[in-house]
C-alpha cells in the first residue's frame, strides 16, 4: 500500500460581486459579503447611527465568490482528493472547472466533496450564495401557516409578517434580536481547503470518559480510520509516558476501531476555582512494518462532570458535580461577539473568556440564538476552568419537522458533538432557548400565547415536529457520541416527561428558571429575591455602554434618550424608557444624557447585585447564577456586562465581587438586616467578623465583631440584627453599615449595606482625592475622600480595566487599584501606562445637587 501523509492546502485569492453585476472585488475569506462591501467602500459602516436600515437590500441579492488554484503533479497523484468547505453560510452552490459540485443548505455543519475526478492543474472555483429570503419565502408560503420566531424582525427586513428564520439552519440573530441588529449574512465563513491522501488516516480521534475518578479514570479511545485498501498493524495509544495498543485488521473503507485505557491517579481537570486546569495530551498511531503510517493527536481535560437531579424536601435539585463536587456555577450568557462572526479575532474570545475569569466566574452558557462557537472559544474555556453550557442552535421560534429539515439537524447535531466532546469545559448540552416555556404544550393557560393561533390539529403536528427535534435527534446523537454528557431538553424547563407540569414557572421548584419579572414586567429588584429556583439560568436588567462607545455610533446631535439613533441602537421596543422608569425609582436624576449613560450603569449593576446575591445566600437549594448576558455583537443599549468594544460595564465589576469565592451578603428584610456569609472554597473558613455603623463623614457610631466560621461549599447566616437596633436614631439617610470579614487563610471581603434608596441618600461633595504611583510596572492608584463617594468610576484613555471600579470609597477608609491593560499577546492583561485618567463619582453626574458644577469640575481636573 502506498502511504501518503495527508496534504491540506487553504484556497486564498478571492474575490466577490452581487450576481446581476459584472465588476469582481477582492474578497476575505473566511467573510461575508457585509463586511467584503464595507471593505471596497461600497456600504457606510453598518453599525453606524441609522446605517443598518439602509443595508437590507442585501440579503434579496444572490451573491457569487471565485478562486483559481493550481494543484501539483504530486496532489492529482493522490488516491483521495476532497474540496473541504469548514463553513459556508448559507444556501450555496459550488461548481469546480465548471462543473456542480455540491448544493449546501447549513450553516452549522461542514462539506466535502470528491473532486479527484474534476481535478486539474489549473482550476476555477465559483460559489454561489443564494438569498437566504428568496430562498425560504416560498418554503413559508407553501407550509400554509407561519411558524413561531418573536425575535425575526421581518419588517425591518421589509418583509411585513413574514418570518422566514426558522427554515434556514443559519445563526438566528442575524435576522434580529432584542439586543442585535438584522444583518442576514452571506458568505464563505470558514476555510476552504484542498486535502489530498493516498493509503490510510485517522479522520477523527477522541477519548471517550466512561470514569474517572481520583484514583483511576478508565477511558476508550476511538480512533476513526479511513483506507483505501485492507491493512493490518498495530493502533498504539500513548499519554502520560504510558501505552496501550491492540491488533487491527481493517478493510478498505470507514472503520471506528475502541482502544480501553486506564491511567491511575489521573491529573484532574476542575473550573477555575476549585483547582488546577490539568490537560492531557493522547496520540494515536496506527504502525504497521515498524512504521508509523497515520497519526493524529488530541488533548482533552480529565474529569467527571454530570446533571444532579435528584428528588429533596424542596422537589428536584439541578446542578453540576465535578469530580463529585457540587458546584455553584456563576456567570453569564454568551451571545456571538460580532454581527460579522468572521470579525471575531482569537484576541477578542481571549479577552472575553479571561474576563470571565477575572470576574471570579465559572460558567458561560452559549445560548441557542447564535453559533457553536469556534475551537478557539472552547479551548479557551478549558484553559481559563470555564465550564460551558452548551444550546443546539435553536431559539425562541418553532421549526418545521419535514424529512430534509430533520436530516439536515442530524447532521449538524453529529458534526458538532463530535467536535466539541473533546472539550472538558464542555458538561452540559442543552436542546434549546425557551421554546418548551413558550410553546407549554402541556398547559392551556402557559406560555407565550403561541399555541393559541393555530387549530387542535395544527398544535399537535408543531408539538410533534418539535419532539422529533428535541426529544429524539438530539437526545439520541448525546447518547450515541457523547454518552458521559448530560442532556436537557429546552431551557427553562422542569421535567422531561410530558405532563401539566413540565413546564418552568418564574419559581419552580425543579429544574431551571429564566426570571424576567424584573425588566419585563416592571417589578422592583426586591423580587429578585422572591422568584428563586434551582438554577437561574437567565435573568438580567439593560444600561448603556460609556460614552467613548456611544460615540463611536453616534454623533453629537444624537446624544437623547428619545432620538432616532438612540431608539435605533436599543432593540427592546420600551427599553430606553424602562431604563428610566427605573431610575427614577432607584437612583437621582442624572443631570444630561452623558450622566444618564454613567447612571444607567449603576442601576445595572444594582439590580444584578441584588440577583446575584440572592441566588448565593440560597446556595444549596440554588446551584447557579448565569445573568443575561456577557457580551455584545455590535455597540448598543444592552443587558451586557461588557460592550462591543469589550469594555467593562459597572456591572462586571459588581459581578467580580458578588462571584468571590468567599463572599459577604448583606440583605434587609421586614426590618432584620442578616449578614450571609458563602464560601465556595472546600475547606472551612474561621475568620473575625467586623461590623461599623458609619456617617457620610467617617465617624464610626456603632461597632460589632465576632469570630465566624464559613462552611465549605455552602451559604451561613453568620449574624441578624434588628434595623432599629443598628440605627438607634440615627437618619438612615446619612450612615452606612459596613461589614468585613478577614478569614484565617487572608481571604477578605467587604460590603455596604444603605438603609434607604440611593436617590434618597444625602450625599454632597466628597473631595475625592487620587494619589498615583509606580510599582516594578504597576500603576497603581490610591483613592481616598472627605466623605462618602458612591461609585467612584476610574475612566482611562488606554484600554483595559482596573482591578476594582464602581466602588463605594468612604473617608478614612482609602482604596488602592492598578491598572490592567488589555493586550494584544502575551497575556491578554498586564501592568501598563492607562493614560489619562478621569475620576468622578456619582455626585458629579446627579442633578440639582449644592455645588454638582463645582464637584465636576474637580473631578475634571483631576484627571491623571
Amino acid at each position: 500500500m502506498t502511504i501518503t501523509k495527508p496534504a491540506y492546502i487553504t484556497l486564498s485569492g478571492w474575490e466577490f460581486k452581487a450576481c446581476k453585476d459584472e465588476q469582481w472585488l477582492p474578497a476575505a475569506v473566511p467573510g461575508c459579503v457585509h463586511t467584503d462591501l464595507l471593505r471596497n467602500g461600497k456600504i457606510e459602516d453598518p453599525f453606524y447611527g441609522t446605517n443598518e436600515k439602509r443595508l437590507q437590500w442585501i440579503d434579496k441579492e444572490d451573491w457569487e465568490y471565485r478562486t483559481s488554484f493550481h494543484a501539483s503533479s504530486e496532489q492529482l497523484s493522490q488516491v483521495n482528493v476532497e474540496l473541504v468547505f469548514d463553513g459556508l453560510d448559507t444556501y450555496a452552490d459550488v461548481y469546480l472547472n465548471g462543473k456542480p459540485v455540491l448544493s449546501a443548505d447549513n450553516m452549522f455543519r461542514s462539506w466535502r466533496v470528491d473532486v479527484k475526478g474534476l481535478l486539474q492543474e489549473e482550476n476555477t472555483l465559483r460559489i454561489r450564495f443564494r438569498s437566504p429570503i428568496q430562498e425560504d419565502l416560498p418554503k413559508l408560503r407553501a407550509l400554509g401557516y407561519a411558524l413561531p420566531a418573536v425575535n425575526d424582525q421581518s419588517e425591518a427586513g421589509g418583509l411585513g409578517d413574514e418570518k422566514v428564520s426558522v427554515f434556514a439552519r443559519k445563526a438566528p440573530y442575524h435576522y434580529g434580536w432584542d439586543w442585535g441588529p438584522r444583518f442576514v449574512t452571506s458568505g464563505i465563513w470558514k476555510d476552504v481547503r484542498l486535502e489530498s491522501w493516498s493509503g490510510i488516516r485517522i479522520r477523527d480521534f477522541h477519548i471517550r470518559q466512561d470514569e474517572v475518578k481520583a484514583e483511576a479514570a478508565r477511558l476508550t479511545a476511538l480512533v476513526e480510520v479511513q483506507t483505501d485498501e485492507a491493512w493490518s498493524g498495530e493502533l498504539r495509544v500513548t499519554a502520560e509516558g504510558r501505552q496501550w495498543s491492540r491488533e487491527v485488521r481493517l478493510q478498505a473503507g470507514s472503520h471506528t476501531v475502541e482502544l480501553a485505557a486506564e491511567l491511575e491517579s489521573p491529573r484532574l481537570w476542575w473550573s477555575r476555582g476549585l483547582g488546577t486546569q490539568e490537560l492531557t495530551d493522547f496520540r494515536a498511531e496506527l504502525v504497521s512494518g515498524g512504521e508509523v503510517h497515520a497519526q493524529e493527536s488530541v488533548t482533552t481535560g480529565l474529569r467527571s462532570a454530570k446533571l444532579v437531579r435528584e428528588k429533596d424536601a424542596h422537589g428536584t435539585s439541578f446542578y453540576i458535580e465535578l469530580n463529585g463536587v457540587p458546584v455553584f456555577c456563576k456567570g453569564a450568557n454568551h451571545i456571538p461577539n460580532d454581527s460579522f462572526v468572521t470579525e471575531v479575532t482569537y484576541e477578542r474570545y481571549r479577552h472575553e473568556v479571561a474576563s470571565t475569569a477575572e470576574a471570579n466566574m465559572n460558567m458561560l452558557r452559549v445560548w441557542g440564538g447564535g453559533i457553536y462557537e469556534h475551537d478557539d472559544f472552547y479551548r479557551l474555556c478549558d484553559e481559563y476552568g470555564i465550564l460551558v453550557w452548551q444550546d443546539f442552535m435553536f431559539a425562541c421560534s418553532m421549526y418545521p419537522g419535514d424529512e430534509a429539515f430533520l436530516a439536515s439537524v442530524r447532521a449538524e447535531a453529529e458534526e458538532n458533538v463530535k467536535r466539541l466532546r473533546r472539550h472538558p469545559s464542555v458538561v452540559l448540552w442543552c436542546g434549546n432557548n425557551e421554546m418548551d416555556t413558550a410553546w407549554s404544550h402541556y398547559n392551556e393557560n402557559a406560555g407565550w400565547g403561541w399555541k393559541k393561533q393555530y387549530t387542535p390539529e395544527l398544535r399537535e403536528k408543531i408539538w410533534r415536529d418539535y419532539e422529533a427535534i428535541f426529544h429524539e435527534i438530539l437526545p439520541e446523537t448525546i447518547r450515541a457520541l457523547s454518552p458521559e454528557t448530560d442532556y436537557w431538553p429546552s431551557s427553562p424547563m422542569r421535567e422531561v416527561t410530558g405532563d401539566e407540569n413540565q413546564h418552568a414557572t418564574s419559581s419552580s421548584p425543579d429544574g431551571d428558571i429564566h426570571y424576567w419579572g424584573v425588566w419585563h414586567n416592571v417589578e422592583p429588584f426586591s423580587n429578585y429575591k422572591v422568584h428563586i429556583g434551582r438554577f437561574m439560568s437567565e435573568y438580567g436588567f439593560q444600561s448603556f455602554p460609556e460614552e467613548k462607545t456611544v460615540e463611536t455610533y453616534a454623533a453629537e446631535e444624537d446624544m437623547a434618550l428619545v432620538s432616532e439613533v438612540m431608539l435605533s441602537h436599543q432593540k427592546n421596543g420600551r427599553g430606553n424608557m424602562l431604563i428610566k422608569e427605573y431610575m427614577d425609582q432607584y437612583l437621582s436624576e442624572p443631570k444630561d444624557f452623558r450622566s444618564f449613560l454613567y447612571m444607567s450603569q449603576v442601576l445595572q449593576g444594582e439590580a444584578m447585585k441584588t440577583a446575584i446575591e440572592a441566588h448565593r445566600r440560597r446556595m444549596g437549594f440554588t446551584m447557579g447564577s448565569l445573568y443575561w448576558q456577557m457580551n455584545d455583537c455590535w455597540p448598543v443599549a444592552s443587558w451586557a456586562g461588557m460592550d462591543y468594544l469589550g469594555r467593562w460595564k459597572a456591572l462586571q465589576y459588581y459581578a467580580k465581587r458578588s462571584f468571590r469565592s468567599v463572599m459577604l451578603s448583606l440583605d434587609e428584610n421586614d426590618g432584620t438586616v442578616e449578614i450571609h456569609g458563602v464560601s465556595d472554597l472546600l475547606e472551612p473558613l474561621t475568620g473575625a467578623l467586623e461590623l461599623r455603623l458609619l456617617d457620610f463623614q467617617g465617624n464610626v457610631l456603632k461597632q460589632w465583631t465576632a469570630a465566624v466560621t464559613l462552611a465549605a461549599n455552602t451559604s451561613v447566616l453568620l449574624k441578624s440584627l434588628a434595623r432599629e437596633e443598628v440605627l438607634e436614631g440615627a437618619d438612615p439617610a446619612s450612615v452606612v453599615l459596613t461589614a468585613r470579614f478577614e478569614g484565617s487563610e487572608g481571604t477578605a471581603d467587604l460590603k455596604e449595606h444603605y438603609f434607604v434608596p440611593v436617590k434618597d441618600l444625602q450625599l454632597a461633595a466628597p473631595g475625592v482625592k487620587v494619589t498615583q504611583r509606580v510599582e516594578g510596572e504597576q500603576v497603581l492608584f490610591t483613592l481616598e475622600a472627605d466623605r462618602l463617594a458612591k461609585q467612584v468610576w476610574l475612566s482611562p484613555e488606554a484600554e483595559g480595566h482596573f482591578t476594582d471600579n464602581f466602588f463605594d470609597l468612604l473617608p478614612g477608609s482609602p482604596v488602592t487599584v492598578a491598572f490592567r491593560k488589555r493586550s494584544d499577546g502575551g497575556e491578554p492583561f498586564a501592568a501598563g501606562d492607562p493614560g489619562r485618567v478621569q475620576v468622578r463619582s456619582m455626585y458629579d453626574f446627579i442633578k440639582g445637587g449644592a455645588g454638582a458644577q463645582e464637584a465636576g469640575r474637580a473631578a475634571e481636573e483631576q484627571a491623571l
